[in-house]
């Protein structure tokens, strides 16, 4: 009996130890082989603009990860409200990423590590990262980075 109890309590120590090595790998799977941060992103197979904001990204030192399926699930999932919403969804390094928000700004993030959920461009401003192609002309909207807090508020981040 003392044996079973025995290889009972190791196997519990395996699966502790296990998902302890889980949770400190997780964060360090977010930077890809080659060093740069990886994003993932959910967007429509469709949608051109959320395809210029993934070059965006990868021309300013991101490795990204696409799922074309849509963001709506995704936003809820990790807790974006949908008050800020807009047409892709990503995460990097546990920051939620919502809308065109220019990779400067992503880096920035990065860089600071605040206690948030992570950054949103509500909407789809006109002359923000992927709204920026040459249909658009010189137009150019005057857009907002918003920092979003676990709780769903949100406070300017940088204004363009």
């Amino acid at each position: 009996m003392d044996s079973m109890a025995t290889s009972t309590d190791l196997l519990r120590r395996r699966s502790a130890l296990g998902l302890l090595v889980a949770a400190v790998a997780a964060p360090m799977a977010t930077r890809a082989a080659s060093g740069k941060p990886r994003v993932e992103v959910w967007k429509s197979p469709s949608c051109g603009c959320c395809k210029d904001w993934v070059a965006h990204l990868e021309s300013n030192g991101f490795e990204v990860q696409v799922h074309d399926t849509g963001n709506n699930a995704a936003r809820v999932r990790l807790g974006m409200p949908t008050k800020l919403g807009s047409c892709h969804t990503g995460s990097v390094s546990g920051y939620v990423i919502e809308g065109h928000v220019p990779a400067r700004e992503i880096h920035s993030l990065l860089k600071l590590k605040p206690n948030a959920l992570g950054l949103a461009v509500p909407g789809m401003p006109v002359g923000s990262p992927g709204m920026d192609g040459p249909e658009y002309g010189s137009h150019k909207d005057r857009f907002d980075v918003l920092l979003v807090a676990r709780d769903g508020s949100a406070k300017l981040f940088q204004r363009y």
